[in-house]
């Protein structure tokens, strides 16, 4: 009798990775463009397999994390990334996965130093539901402004973010992702035009 193995998951830690990487960095440079990652999201399984692309994409033993409210989900990325699981005040990237954590995860996220601007928090959050608002954004990578249509959850987590005040360039940046693997970023420095 032989014993045949197989895969949880068909994600390929370093040639898929490099492929969503390449297009996070395309939505984080044009914020508001949507990007996908649903052929790589295809490869692995659960309930948020966009959230394990990005996670096994972003990161690594050298950086940490925090899941709101999904123990399974953070022990499915630990167990994929070995980043560290930490506190939500310290860590590098946030998981949101749904809208009861939002307000939680975007108030408690680091956002950097004056010094160390860099040293901020990606809060990536989950994002179902229909574009039907109208947002207008300005910011680097816009020339001017741009006018995108998003979701109540989206506008709802800008607006969070606006409202902590933090001291210019300080800040923490946005990716949503819906259950289609649509994919963008509303980076630290980018703002929803007042008057909207």
């Amino acid at each position: 009798m032989t014993l045949q193995l197989t895969k949880k998951h068909s994600f390929d830690a370093v040639y898929d990775s490099q492929k969503v990487y390449r297009l996070i960095l395309e939505a984080m440079s044009n914020p508001g463009h949507i990007v996908n990652i649903q052929e790589y999201a295809d490869k692995l399984y659960g309930g948020y397999p966009a959230f394990l692309a990005v996670a096994m994409t972003l990161l690594d033993n050298e950086v940490s994390f925090h899941v709101c409210g999904n123990r399974p989900l953070a022990d499915e990325i630990e167990s994929l990334t070995l980043a560290s699981n930490v506190n939500i005040e310290e860590a590098d990237y946030i998981f949101a996965g749904n809208s009861s954590v939002i307000e939680c995860a975007i108030e408690n996220a680091k956002c950097g130093a004056l010094a160390d601007p860099h040293k901020s928090a990606t809060v990536i959050i989950q994002n179902n539901g229909i574009s039907a608002l109208c947002l207008t954004l300005s910011g680097p990578g816009i020339d001017g402004q741009a006018e995108v249509m998003v979701t109540q959850t989206v506008k709802d987590a800008i607006a969070m973010r606006d409202a902590q005040n933090y001291e210019y360039p300080q800040g923490i940046d946005l990716l949503f992702i819906s259950g289609a693997g649509e994919l963008f970023a509303i980076p630290r420095l980018v703002a929803e035009r007042e008057g909207t």
